[in-house]
């Protein structure tokens, strides 16, 4: 069997033979022979479980309860579940792809669905949505840890000192923890900072659970910073303002399935995932997506439900701001947003790896595993994503067009047309069961894309502000 270390460079380095080579059926007490993608993986179940999960965890988990808001628990729960079971079985088609052909690189199996456009379509497409994922995690650093320092200052303002500049503070972070954890060599090593920055979102779970009842609703006066709505409802003796809402829909429902659909997206680490799993197989790693899936759906659904029944009507988009406007300085809610920023900090090198991946095959497809290439592609990634947050001002709507197109394309919209194009026709005609599902699976991601660019240009023409959630 091949090391990790050379089935990472034939891997990346025989395209024209993964055009030919497919898995041979295996028999029992017979030796399976060895494939290029076949070497032997060295991460663990459980480290992969950690490191799809937090591919999955985005900070998305800050919008929930603001979605929740604006469709009632019943309706939320019934749009969490479908989100995820899609999730689930899209990831299943896009194994079900590789077993077919014996490749394990999303671009590849673009390549094998519909030649070079497909191989670059899908390859652009991951490039684009997750370099948009790695700019949301640390536009969050750039907002959050000035504040976070200048309260453990006790800092009632930013008094303009270098430290507090979240400019500086991004360049910092990237430098001295984004880009060692990005020059890894492989993507089964970041399993222990994802694991560790699964427990700093647990943190932050069992704080809003814990907030939910020290929090009174509604707000006495001296917490009317809040927001005057809240403020508004207290005063004038809303009863129901205080109730939950099993169903309600208003004009930002819509903006519900967007928010999870983005919650759930992590396709691109799938594949890579899939590469490196230990004594990989389908059934093995489609058991590592969905107990990912399930422990995120727990999070996800706890989180918005206490988040919710914290602030009912008053919640915000950003959970964590909703917070500091009623005690900006309160030590749980501190600590929280310092556990947020070290699991987002820590997610961006996980995003990375797919990123590089796709720029390989697009420009290096030929070339063995190189370190200079390998350091050089996060170094160019970190460096525009910097440039990015720093001179953007408003990356909202850019974000918002990034995610109504990448996000469908990349959980509904490719897995199904990949399903339908690889799997041979003698083993599943075009009109059995398997594929017309797929076919509707692709169908559903097309209106899903409609839909989310509509709402977003209708927002752009009416010039109104709705916020929800990025992954």
């Amino acid at each position: 069997r091949l090391s990790p270390e050379e089935g990472y460079a034939t891997f990346d380095g025989v395209e024209a033979l993964a055009e030919q080579e497919e898995f041979l059926p295996h028999k029992s007490g017979i030796k399976k022979d060895v494939r290029f993608t076949d070497f032997e993986g060295k991460t663990s179940f459980g480290m992969s479980v950690f490191n799809l999960s937090n591919a999955i965890m985005g900070s998305g988990i800050l919008g929930l309860a603001f979605a929740m808001s604006n469709t009632g628990i019943i309706l939320f729960l019934v749009l969490l579940v479908c989100i995820a079971i899609l999730s689930a079985y899209s990831i299943h088609l896009l194994l079900k792809c590789a077993g077919v052909v014996g490749i394990r690189a999303y671009e590849q199996l673009g390549n094998r669905a519909f030649g070079p456009t497909g191989k670059m379509l899908a390859a652009c497409i991951i490039t684009i949505h997750n370099i948009g994922a790695m700019s949301s995690y640390l536009f969050i650093v750039k907002s959050e840890l000035p504040l976070v320092i200048q309260a453990f200052l006790s800092k009632s303002e930013n008094t303009g000192e270098w430290f507090l500049n979240g400019n500086y503070l991004i360049i910092i972070v990237s430098i001295c923890i984004i880009l060692p954890l990005a020059v890894m060599k492989q993507l089964g090593y970041l399993g222990y900072t994802s694991g560790f920055s699964l427990t700093c979102m647990v943190f932050f779970l069992i704080s809003v659970i814990y907030k939910k009842f020290n929090i009174p609703c509604p707000l006495k006066k001296d917490h009317g910073n809040l927001t005057l709505d809240y403020v508004h409802f207290a005063d004038n003796g809303t009863d129901d303002f205080c109730e939950a809402k099993m169903f309600t829909v208003n004009s930002q429902t819509a903006y519900t399935i967007p928010i999870l659909a983005f919650a759930f997206v992590c396709h691109p680490e799938v594949l890579p995932i899939y590469t490196e799993l230990r004594d990989a197989t389908k059934k093995r790693m489609q058991n590592v997506a969905n107990i990912s899936i399930l422990a995120m759906f727990v999070m996800y659904l706890l989180t918005a439900i206490f988040g919710y029944l914290t602030f009912y009507g008053a919640v915000e988009s950003e959970l964590l701001h909703t917070y500091s406007k009623v005690d900006p300085l309160d030590v749980v809610v501190l600590c929280v947003r310092l556990a947020v920023l070290v699991a987002v900090t820590l997610t961006v090198p996980v995003v990375l790896f797919p990123i590089r991946r796709a720029l390989l095959q697009i420009f290096f497809p030929d070339k063995p595993f190189r370190w200079v290439i390998h350091i050089g592609i996060a170094i160019s990634l970190i460096f525009v994503v910097n440039l990015l947050v720093i001179f953007v001002p408003s990356i909202r709507d850019i974000f918002g067009i990034i995610g109504a197109t990448s996000a469908p394309s990349l959980i509904f919209i490719l897995p199904g047309i990949f399903y339908v194009r690889i799997v041979p026709q003698e083993q599943e005609p075009w009109r059995s069961r398997p594929k017309i599902q797929a076919i509707c699976f692709a169908a559903l991601g097309c209106i899903f894309m409609v839909m989310s660019l509509s709402f977003i240009i209708i927002d752009w023409v009416t010039g109104e502000t709705r916020s929800g959630g990025g992954h």
